[in-house]
């Protein structure tokens, strides 16, 4: 082999060790600052209103009912409420 392509063939093997040929872009090259990324969109959250009419009013009762499960006897809550003119 001539001295010629010894000294070009060790020149290309020494190209990447200089950085001359990365093929890859270096971390700092990538990284983006940690505000230039947009905040993600907030979504309100559904809310129901009960706008009654005037003069009413909600009358609640509530009571305990036993339950028999296989585990033992449970005492379950139990709630009812209705719209009540006033």
């Amino acid at each position: 082999m001539s001295p010629k392509w010894l000294i070009i063939l060790v020149g290309l093997a020494m190209l990447p060790l200089f950085g001359a040929a990365s093929p890859t872009p270096s971390l700092a090259q990538t990284a983006q600052p940690s505000g230039a990324h947009a905040p993600a969109a907030r979504r309100a959250h559904t809310r129901i209103e009960i706008n009654p009419r005037p003069l009413l009013y909600r009358r609640c009762v509530d009571w305990y009912v036993l339950q028999y499960r296989p585990s033992g006897t449970v005492l379950y809550p139990q709630y009812h409420c209705w719209w009540v003119r006033g």
